[in-house]
C-alpha cells in the first residue's frame, strides 16, 4: 500500500515541519490504509496528490483534526522533479485527457462516509492524477470536500472536474483554497536576478 515516502523534491524544512508537527497517535493513522495496519474505525479519509508538499502539510493537518485515515495520491510514473517540464507534461496531459495510472487505490473506499480530496492547480485545472483517482474510486453518495493549493491564479475549473469525475458524490459548496506558489516565485525571481549577470 502506500508508504508516506516524500518525493526527493520536498524540501527538508517542509518534511520536518510537517512530521514534527505529528502527535505520535497521529503518526499511526497515516499508515491506515497500509496491509499491515489495524483495520481503521474512520469513516472519514484524507486522500491528497502534493509535487512540493504544500497539500501535504494540510492534508496532514485534516488528517489529525478529524482523526481520519491518510492516502497519498501517487502515479505509476513520478512526474518530473523539474518544474517546467512537470508543467509541459501536465499541459500535454490535460489536453489529451490522459489519466495516469495509480501506483494504488483505496481498497476499502466503500467504509468512508466522506472524503478530503487534496490538490494542487496545475495548468489551470486539477492534476491529470486526480482524474484518474476520482475515475478508479466510486465516491456515489459520499461528501466530497476538495482542499486546494496554487499559485496565484485561483481554481481554474477544478471543481467541475471534479464534479464531473465524481458524478455520484455530494461536492462542497466551498473548497478550502490557499496560494502556495513558492516554487514558481522562486523560479520567478531567480530568472530576474540571472538577467542581470
Amino acid at each position: 500500500m502506500n508508504v508516506m515516502t516524500p518525493p526527493h523534491n520536498t524540501s527538508r524544512r517542509t518534511i520536518l515541519a510537517a512530521l514534527g508537527a505529528l502527535p505520535i497517535g497521529a503518526a499511526a493513522g497515516a499508515f491506515a490504509n497500509d496491509s499491515h495496519a489495524q483495520p481503521s474505525t474512520s469513516k472519514v479519509l484524507v486522500a491528497y496528490f502534493s509535487r512540493t508538499g504544500n497539500t501535504r502539510v494540510i492534508a496532514r493537518q485534516i488528517q489529525r483534526a478529524r482523526n481520519a485515515d491518510l492516502f497519498e495520491i501517487l502515479p505509476v510514473t513520478p512526474y518530473p522533479e523539474d518544474y517546467e517540464q512537470t508543467v509541459a507534461q501536465s499541459q500535454r496531459e490535460r489536453d489529451s485527457n490522459f489519466e495516469p495510472a495509480l501506483q494504488d487505490r483505496v481498497t476499502n473506499i466503500s467504509h468512508y462516509d466522506t472524503v478530503f480530496l487534496g490538490f494542487p492547480i496545475w495548468s489551470q485545472t486539477a492534476p491529470p492524477v486526480i482524474r484518474s483517482f476520482l475515475s478508479a474510486h466510486d465516491l456515489t453518495g459520499k461528501t466530497l470536500i476538495p482542499f486546494i493549493t496554487h499559485g496565484g491564479y485561483g481554481l481554474g475549473n477544478s471543481l467541475s472536474v471534479v464534479a464531473r469525475h465524481a458524478p455520484g458524490a455530494r461536492v462542497a459548496d466551498k473548497a478550502l483554497s490557499m496560494e502556495a506558489d513558492q516554487e514558481r516565485r522562486t523560479l520567478d525571481q531567480v530568472t530576474k536576478w540571472l538577467q542581470g549577470k
